[in-house]
């Protein structure tokens, strides 16, 4: 099972049914970045797609040369919006796709817009969704009011991924993943510096040239990053030195042109010449100020606490060394918060825990008001009370500890034995132990072997952690494909806006700029 795959075929199949000649890909916003999430442009180029329109902009131009490919979600916008394009069509053909069901009605509606006769085609493609990475799907949906658009989307996943459904998974608590600091290159990236739609906004890094402030990071189209996108920080960084020193060995051999044979070469190899020195330019970048924020904020030594914390350490000792670490100036607001609901969650029913004390600690750091009140939230969200499995997870010191190793000066790898929650039940899933009363079956049906095909998928949003787990199950269990969905895939940031919906029932403020 391969999200990404499932939707490059329709895609592909759409191009294809148009017949040979120049074409338009006509998009909605949401469409724009399923397509862009799987496709270069200059893929789609090769195949006869030279425009790239939006259904809601103004002022297009009319080419009737131009064969149309139609591809919106089934709103009722966007049914609108392509019936007065039908009207007074700005181009020859359409070949209409949804990316989901369309109603009769809605169909009717076109059908008398199409006065005409320029539509070819009407189908249904079932691809709602955003393909992160092949075994990762997302809806872009903050918060987990959106039901009936939910399993809208996950009917679309199952019948482009020719799956069925044998279990309703429950998830009931909260995962402490969405706490802990991750150390692959993904989820750092994530969470120091945000991806949207495989996109890194890195304008506010210092000294940034004006071409890099903006990069793409995705595994179709990046070898590199295909290759470490799971491995951990110290990796990177020995990683990429050695991708730099390749690309300054083939420099040097590429300066040498003294003959029409060398040109004749240097010409045949100058794209992918110039497509190195991109990838390198860009990854040095990323990861020089991942290293530098994690340095910056002692990340590091924020990140050991958390190991302490999620261990069952001592809770004088881990007290002391929160207290400690909250007055060292370079902690972040941010982080700080992250130490303190790690604590409260941890310790909520010790009999001498400190959670007030240690708010009185964000209050005089000058945490604001409604940050600290995620302390008090994330509780009722999920505390002991709200949650139905153990939290942590029954890991001794031994078992949890961090290793570290270093990789290139200045970029200190850590390796973490943490596992979601999300690890257990595929685990039990697979192993044919997984509790039918959490985990109901559908129907009459008993599964009585293994299951080949599992699709997960969690309302309220996913980590890059569960998706690591979810890649780790899946190249190490032969004969299991596990496929993960969710609403959203969230860093911290994103899932304390989660929180306060879930527990307040209002829009959130974000918790500012790292930096």
């Amino acid at each position: 099972m391969n999200v990404i795959l499932a939707i490059k075929q329709y895609i592909s199949k759409m191009i294809e049914e148009s017949g040979p000649g120049m074409k338009v890909l006509l998009m909605d916003k949401e469409t724009t970045s399923i397509v862009s999430m799987v496709y270069a442009q200059s893929e789609i180029l090769q195949k006869e797609v030279y425009l790239f329109e939006r259904i809601d902009s103004s002022g297009r131009e009319t080419m009737k040369h131009l064969k149309c490919i139609t591809f919106l979600r089934p709103t009722k916008e966007n049914v609108e919006f392509l019936a007065q394009e039908l009207r007074m069509p700005k181009y020859g053909l359409y070949y209409i796709y949804f990316s989901n069901v369309i109603s009769k009605q809605d169909v009717k509606v076109l059908a008398e817009a199409d006065d005409q006769e320029v539509v070819r085609e009407v189908q249904e493609f079932f691809g709602d969704y955003i393909a992160v990475n092949p075994h990762l799907f997302t809806l872009n949906i903050p918060g987990c009011c959106h039901v009936s658009t939910i399993f809208r989307a996950i009917w679309t996943v199952y019948i482009g991924l020719d799956s069925s459904v044998d279990r309703a998974p429950d998830f009931s608590c909260i995962g402490p993943g969405t706490f802990f600091w991750q150390w692959t290159y993904q989820a750092m990236v994530h969470e120091l510096l945000g991806i949207n739609n495989n996109r890194i906004n890195l304008s506010d890094v210092p000294g940034i040239s004006k071409d890099l402030k903006e990069v793409v990071l995705s595994a179709e189209h990046d070898e590199f990053y295909a290759n470490n996108m799971y491995n951990n920080f110290g990796e990177i960084g020995t990683n990429i030195k050695d991708l730099m020193e390749d690309f300054q060995k083939k420099s040097q051999s590429t300066a040498k042109v003294e003959s029409i044979a060398d040109m004749k070469a240097f010409i045949e190899n100058y794209p992918q010449f110039k497509k190195m020195s991109g990838t390198v330019a860009k990854h040095v970048a990323v990861v020089g100020e991942l290293s530098r924020l994690v340095n910056k904020h002692i990340l590091m030594e924020a990140s050991e606490l958390e190991q302490e914390l999620a261990c069952q350490g001592d809770h004088s000792a881990c007290l002391q060394k929160i207290k400690s670490l909250l007055s060292n100036e370079k902690l972040q607001p941010v982080d700080m918060l992250r130490l303190v609901m790690l604590y409260a969650l941890r310790y909520e029913s010790h009999s001498n825990n400190d959670i007030s004390g240690l708010l009185d600690v964000l209050r005089k750091k000058g945490v604001s008001d409604k940050q600290r009140s995620l302390v008090p939230a994330v509780l009722e969200y999920g505390g002991r009370k709200a949650r139905g499995s153990d939290l942590f997870g029954n890991q001794d010191a031994v078992a949890i500890t961090k290793k570290f190793f270093k990789g290139l000066k200045g970029v200190e790898n850590i390796y973490t034995q943490h596992k979601p929650v999300l690890y257990n039940v595929l685990d039990q899933l697979i192993k044919g132990k997984l509790k039918e009363g959490s985990f109901p079956y559908l129907g009459t049906s008993v599964l009585r072997e293994r299951p080949q095909d599992i699709i997960v998928f969690m309302i309220g949003g996913a980590t890059y952690e569960e998706a690591l787990t979810v890649h780790t199950l899946n190249r190490s269990t032969p004969g299991v494909r596990v496929v993960l969905g969710s609403t959203a895939v969230l860093n911290f940031k994103s899932f304390m806006d989660e929180v306060i919906q879930a527990v307040q029932g209002q829009s959130s403020s974000r918790l500012g700029s790292r930096w």
